[in-house]
């Protein structure tokens, strides 16, 4: 058993962290899995997760410890991380929190979780989202959580009589809480951003098309697009240059750009950078401790030589009003294919349509 293991540190480090430890042996990938998993039983009052397996999870971890032993290692071999239950996943049931899709396993993986398999990642399990990802507050699930018989809101491990956010509740909780160090989430409206500052996490919704849709379960097709969650900015950029790459043959919104390295400018200064700050965004409706929070933040983005610009975005007001017209449309559409005849959960009788 390695120190780091036996000092319980494995949950207070990040990706990057765990990433340089298990390629210098100093814990091994089964080690790692064991350490998260043990977390994940003992935390299953939060809500975090839907699906865990821990066979299958150790499975993967094995064969990470295999490709380190033999060189042949990703750069993220054997870092674990969990993936927001609208992904389609082999290895793992997949139900987008709906109970219309109960009990189905996808026959193929999302091209994400396909793509940061192949960076080296062990999945942990799968994790609670608002309703095919329609939410903001992650109570809106009606799948049980893992452990549990029964279908519960997400908490916040911060204060669990507080919402963790959503739709990407489950990702975020998890994540703060170490039950994982990383996770991946899916933003239409805000379902990356808002329970990554809810649960004081780094999330990043990248520009349309850089992550490839194929297995994602739509909601909002126009608008959907899936990106990291974890501790750090430098954590989010190591699994974002992992899941993003153009995916033509299985996803025409896919962007034709090549896959890099968002990690490479980490360290640059800051001097000379305009950070556009719209007005728009600072006005009425803005809570005083929010608005102190962003100052705060330009302040130091200054302080390491950023500009700061103010900029004017005057059709603002507007943005909300489209969101729900397209996002309201486009779910209507992409759901009516889980009618219980071509797909999805078929009720025993049909009382309530007649």
């Amino acid at each position: 058993m390695s120190d780091l293991q036996k000092t319980s540190e494995l949950h207070s480090m990040g990706v990057a962290g765990l990433a340089a430890a298990l390629a210098a042996r100093e814990v091994s990938a089964v080690e790692a899995a064991r350490h998260f998993l043990a977390r994940i039983h003992a935390g299953e009052a939060l809500g975090a997760f839907v699906a865990v397996d821990d066979e299958a999870t150790l499975a993967q971890a094995r064969a990470a410890d295999a490709r380190i032993a033999a060189g042949d290692a990703p750069a993220l071999a054997g870092v674990p991380i969990a993936h927001k239950d609208i992904f389609v996943t082999t290895d793992f049931p997949t139900t987008a929190g709906s109970r219309m899709l109960a009990g189905y396993r996808s026959p193929f993986d999302a091209t994400v979780v396909r793509r940061l398999a192949e960076a080296g990642t062990v999945t942990l399990g799968k994790l609670s989202c608002d309703e095919f990802a329609m939410g903001s507050a992650n109570e809106n699930v009606a799948v049980p959580a893992a452990g549990q018989d029964r279908a519960v809101p997400v908490r916040n491990p911060w204060d669990r009589d507080r919402i963790p956010g959503g739709s990407s509740g489950g990702s975020a909780a998890a994540v703060a809480a170490r039950l994982a160090p990383a996770a991946t989430g899916t933003d239409t409206g805000g379902s990356i951003r808002q329970p990554a500052s809810f649960c004081g996490i780094t999330g990043i919704k990248p520009t349309y098309g850089r992550a490839s849709r194929y297995g994602m379960v739509a909601f909002a097709s126009s608008l959907d697009q899936a990106g990291p969650m974890a501790r750090s900015a430098e954590d989010c950029a190591l699994l974002l240059s992992a899941m993003c790459g153009p995916d033509p043959d299985r996803d025409s919104t896919s962007l034709d750009r090549p896959a890099e390295d968002f990690s490479r400018t980490l360290g640059d200064s800051l001097d000379g950078l305009r950070i556009g700050v719209p007005a728009e965004f600072l006005g009425d409706g803005v809570a005083p401790g929010v608005r102190a929070a962003v100052d705060a933040a330009l302040a130091e983005y200054e302080r390491l030589g950023a500009k700061r610009v103010a900029v004017t975005l005057p059709r603002t007001e507007l943005s909300i009003p489209v969101y729900y017209i397209l996002a309201a449309a486009e779910a209507s559409s992409n759901l009516s294919r889980f009618d219980g005849v071509k797909f999805g959960h078929r009720a025993a009788q049909y009382k309530d349509l007649a």
